[in-house]
């Protein structure tokens, strides 16, 4: 069953918008604005519809290599190859770092191709050469997908090429990529993305990103067009220690996608007053606990959480617990096992996840004899 508590949060009467944010997302038939580190969500459209991701596949790939260089899987200064049998399939095509057959590229190079010119090439070389095969390759990002709770996605290439719709994914599934992926990673998430571009073997290219270096605070993601899929683009953005994720998808044409995810971005950062509910690591409730050496656990923010209000209004807020309940044991630290649902009046429902405040081993024979006890006198 769901277990539930409230909390009081002071509201007033709900008023109007102070900006039509469907209008800066007319072109694009699926949206979605997030606040990066509460989880609250601004705006969606059609968020848990699939769609076909296509080059933003790539931000993906560089997550797994990330987390394999972050466990000393992987090496950026190690150096791959180019095979004759992935030459064969992929030399220029489609967006490439102009890789030649045999070539030797180290890892930081091919990612600085993947997260800048959204090269093809450098995606196979990179997916060979750490994993052993494009299908290990896969095998990994599906698994890191479902370990980030991307449940509606799934992919089948490292760099997104038409595949027949096997590679298929979500806005709200690349909310939860990208966020993995900044707040893990952030060290190399500068080092790799929000570049204008990659001048590589005396070839200049640009990165199509539609708001780095146009938006104050901009610094990536990653753009995706095929013709199965459209024009989309997965965004961030920084300023004043709020950071925004943004999708874009199904777009008809790649000027308007830039004039979405711009305009969509500054209205987030623009239409939206801030205020902080809990600190990071502050123990927002308590949930019960089954087979436990306790029979409760705390429940704390894993990052701060800031309630977003459309600017100049005081709308009814709703905010509650919610978690499968009782949890068993064992709970390590750290684990999330609890939601902060949050309704505000004209907004998306959001769902911030709460992690536990202490470890929880299995209840051993005594244990047992004291929480039934406690139980039959509360």
């Amino acid at each position: 069953m769901a277990g539930s508590a409230s909390i009081a949060v002071e509201s007033g009467p709900s008023i109007e918008r102070v900006a039509s944010v469907d209008e800066v997302t007319d072109a694009a038939p699926i949206a979605l604005l997030v606040d990066m580190r509460s989880g609250q969500v601004l705006y969606s459209k059609e968020a848990d519809r699939r769609f076909v991701p296509a080059s933003i596949t790539k931000v993906m790939s560089a997550f797994v290599a990330f987390e394999m260089i972050e466990s000393g899987e992987l090496d950026e200064r190690q150096v791959f190859t180019f095979s004759k049998e992935a030459a064969k399939v992929w030399k220029r095509k489609g967006s490439t770092m102009f890789l030649t057959e045999g070539e030797q590229v180290p890892v930081y190079a091919l990612l600085q191709g993947i997260t800048s010119v959204s090269a093809n090439d450098a995606c196979v070389v990179l997916a060979e050469g750490a994993a052993g095969s494009l299908d290990a390759w896969a095998d990994r990002m599906n698994k890191a997908a479902a370990d980030l709770g991307m449940s509606n996605s799934h992919f089948n290439t490292p760099n997104g090429y038409m595949d027949d719709g096997k590679t298929f994914t979500t806005a709200s599934d690349l909310s939860k990529l990208a966020r993995a992926l900044i707040s893990r990673h952030p060290d190399k998430y500068a080092r790799y993305f929000g570049k204008e571009g990659l001048n590589y073997k005396g070839i200049a290219q640009a990165n199509h990103d539609p708001i780095t270096g146009k938006v104050e605070g901009a610094d990536g993601l990653k753009t995706g067009f095929t013709n199965e899929a459209g024009y989309g683009f997965l965004g961030s953005a920084e300023r004043n220690g709020t950071r925004l994720i943004m999708v874009v998808a199904g777009v008809d044409r790649g000027r308007e996608r830039g004039q979405a995810a711009r305009d969509l971005i500054e209205w987030g950062f623009a239409a939206f007053d801030r205020k902080l509910l809990f600190s990071r690591g502050l123990k927002v409730a308590d949930a019960e606990v089954q087979a436990g050496s306790a029979r409760s656990v705390g429940l704390v923010a894993a990052e701060p959480i800031k309630l977003a209000v459309p600017k100049g209004t005081t709308p009814a807020v709703s905010i509650r617990i919610s978690y499968e309940g009782p949890l068993r044991a064992p709970i390590r630290q750290g684990d999330k096992v609890a939601s902060l649902v949050m309704d505000v009046d004209g907004m998306p429902q959001s769902r911030i996840a709460l992690v536990a405040q202490d470890d929880v081993a299995e209840a051993g024979p005594l244990d047992r004899v004291w929480n039934g006890l406690a139980g039959w006198f509360s």
